[in-house]
């Protein structure tokens, strides 16, 4: 794989405090990313806001403001962990498609391909720029816009289970599935809208577990016992 985009949620940022940051688990993984961009790797980096913020829990505020402030969430998450990355010797860039000032650059694809040139990690901050649409969405949008190959779904848990496996014990784990059983089952990989535009742009993902040691670079190395969800791929 020569570019991917990793989403990393907020939440597996944070670690056991749940909030706020872990910077031993943020550095874990800068160190693995920079591993892989020492391999000649292009990426590009989303991450979630749930350590600070979940608009769709707010029962009193409007879903538009809620969404906004969690735009902000992803903004705050990608300027710590771009620093973090920069502290183990990697070039880093932060892009939103709304201005913010000095903190980031707006998003191009020319822009992006620039960075990418100049052997820089780019982190894709603020979502789509609309409410309504989860960091899920902006994490396959933007996978699309720059042409990676694939997704690098870092989650919770180590992959795709026919049901949550916090729930039920005897959950069964894909190895493979296809995007269409995906949405057909409501396996919750992404959310809806993200799913259906993965399949209808042929978008693969590799969904592993981020707390399993060295995660990131078994998982492009094809070591890792995660899942892949693909449009091409039948159970």
């Amino acid at each position: 794989m020569k570019r991917v985009l990793l989403k990393l949620s907020g939440e597996a940022l944070a670690g056991d405090k749940k909030t706020g940051f872990d910077e031993p688990t943020v550095t874990g993984v800068a160190q693995q990313v920079k591993a892989l961009a020492d391999q000649g790797m292009e990426i590009g980096i989303v991450i979630g806001g749930g350590n600070f913020w979940r608009g769709r829990s707010s029962e009193h505020i409007d879903r538009t403001k809620a969404d906004q402030i969690g735009m902000l969430a992803t903004v705050m998450n990608c300027i710590y962990v771009s620093e973090i990355f920069r502290s183990v010797g990697l070039g880093t860039v932060i892009m939103t498609p709304f201005a913010c000032g000095a903190f980031t650059e707006l998003f191009s694809k020319d822009g992006v391909n620039t960075c990418f040139a100049d052997h820089k990690v780019v982190f894709f901050a603020g979502g789509t720029g609309h409410p309504y649409f989860s960091t899920d969405t902006a994490t396959v949008l933007r996978a699309i816009e720059i042409e990676a190959e694939v997704i690098l779904l870092a989650k919770s848990v180590d992959g795709v289970y026919d049901s949550d496996p916090k729930d039920n014990p005897n959950a069964r784990k894909y190895t493979e599935v296809s995007i269409q059983e995906v949405i057909d089952r409501k396996l919750q990989v992404v959310d809806m809208t993200a799913s259906i535009l993965c399949m209808e742009n042929h978008m693969p993902m590799l969904v592993f577990g981020l707390n399993e040691e060295n995660s990131i670079v078994n998982t492009v190395n094809g070591i890792a016992d995660g899942t892949f969800t693909g449009t091409r791929v039948t159970v």
